[in-house]
């Protein structure tokens, strides 16, 4: 990654402020459906269905928004390599501040019958394009306006969004949790995902007050030299196929780790355990809260001994604490599964503090957003299945929740072995920058 002229602190604070909070409106919108998926669309969408059905059913709609992400991945990567990292956030955060406004006006099965569900569906599969562009393109933003030896806790920074966004998302639901249920299924649920439309209003804000990335910039005025490069996708993938699925594996566990210890754990927890669901809500409120501690003291290590480093050993730690998490969820002691959710969620933020400073590491300037987003977004279809999966082994083992600890197991190990692999990719790539020609390409 090219090393940006030293900032002033005062510009880093102004813009790692609007990356957070811009991110973290962004997370609170796609979150919203993660609770709503586990505690009400199961029920008001698909009522027809055999109760543990209905919430497979409504968790393939929650994987629709991480299948759309590739495409989102495409459209805004090549907007974010060729007209601009801030115009691409622009156009995410308008589209996920209004399609998330609009699932608090759908009407419900018994008014519309089939086309409730698919028009959530729809919706869904639109927050999931808008989310495909977001993440890289703050976390880009970020660090190429960061000297490189402090990203290790720069890019937890647009990480905080998601412990934020999840605070915010399930703070709003246990709120109209209190209400009454009649109360809450028939109009309650919609309130959180209303608030859309007056924080769309503060993001656009924020997101117009950023300043453009000065690599992007130095992208444009070699393009005025020399003319634009291929189209920037069509690149990362000729040029760096391996760096990608590498990527994949890397990011893997703090995409799906994450749902998996929330949205799955919030039906788990309500629908097998017979736990309350505000019991639930509130775990992952704590849980939340505890990442966000995370999330800023692995940045900081991530600077002393390397972000792929904090990544690979977040991950084992994930696997050490997958069957003890699981296991304290299942004595329906409320600390218990306050600590369950808490320990599962604090392993697994250790590797998503510094991933996207490993993944954005691996890919040259001129086609990064793209690379970076692609990456992402491949794994974050990949976890978008993950409730479901995790739905279905706990059936199959009779409700047992040794299943979906297997599960998360799998998922941290891909990420072990995708951060041990990025780690060998960057020092190559360090070491090719420190050449005296700075030519020499990184193979793939």
């Amino acid at each position: 990654m090219s090393t940006p002229a030293k900032p002033d602190l005062k510009d880093i604070r102004r813009l790692l402020t609007a990356a957070f909070s811009g991110t973290a409106l962004e997370w609170y919108d796609y979150f919203l459906y993660g609770t709503a998926a586990a505690l009400v669309f199961n029920k008001l969408f698909f009522p027809e269905l055999d109760p543990a059905v209905g919430t497979i059913a409504s968790f393939i709609t929650f994987a629709v928004g991480f299948v759309a992400r590739p495409i989102g991945a495409a459209v805004f990567g090549h907007i974010g390599d060729r007209y601009g990292r801030k115009v691409s956030l622009i156009i995410t955060v308008v589209m996920m501040g209004a399609t998330t406004g609009c699932i608090g006006l759908l009407p419900t099965y018994d008014t519309i019958g089939i086309w409730a569900p698919a028009l959530l569906s729809a919706l869904r599969f639109l927050q999931g394009v808008s989310v495909g562009g977001e993440w890289s393109g703050a976390m880009l933003l970020t660090l190429e306006h960061t000297p490189k030896e402090k990203h290790g806790s720069y890019s937890a920074v647009p990480q905080l969004g998601s412990p934020v966004g999840t605070l915010l998302s399930s703070g709003a639901f246990a709120l109209v949790g209190m209400l009454p249920d009649d109360a809450f299924y028939a109009w309650g649920w919609r309130v959180p995902f209303l608030v859309a439309f007056p924080l769309l209003l503060v993001a656009l804000y924020l997101r117009f007050h950023i300043e453009e990335s000065p690599v992007f910039r130095k992208m444009l005025a070699d393009a005025e030299r020399e003319g634009p490069t291929p189209v920037p996708l069509v690149e990362a993938f000729r040029r760096t196929w391996g760096r990608m699925i590498i990527g994949i594996g890397a990011a893997l566990l703090g995409v799906g780790g994450f749902f998996l210890m929330t949205t799955f754990v919030i039906s788990y927890g309500t629908d097998r355990l017979g736990i309350d669901k505000q019991t639930m809500l509130n775990a992952t409120v704590i849980g939340a809260a505890v990442e966000i501690v995370v999330l800023v003291l692995a940045g900081r290590l991530a600077d002393r001994i390397g972000a792929w480093r904090v990544c690979a050993l977040g991950a084992a730690a994930t696997m050490a604490v997958a069957f003890p998490a699981f296991w304290l969820v299942d004595t329906k002691e409320t600390g218990l599964v306050y600590l369950g959710v808490s320990l599962g969620i604090g392993a697994l933020s250790i590797p998503y503090a510094p991933i996207g400073a490993v993944v954005s590491g691996m890919f040259p300037d001129e086609f990064r957003y793209s690379a970076v987003a692609m990456s992402y977004n491949l794994a974050g279809v990949l976890s978008g299945f993950v409730p479901l999966l995790a739905a279905t082994l706990t059936g199959a083992a009779g409700g047992a929740s040794w299943g979906a600890a297997l599960l998360l197991i799998a998922i941290a190990a891909s990420t072990v072995a995708g951060s041990t692999a990025a780690g060998s990719v960057l020092r190559r790539r360090d070491t090719a920058l420190t050449r005296p020609s700075d030519t020499v390409e990184v193979p793939a």
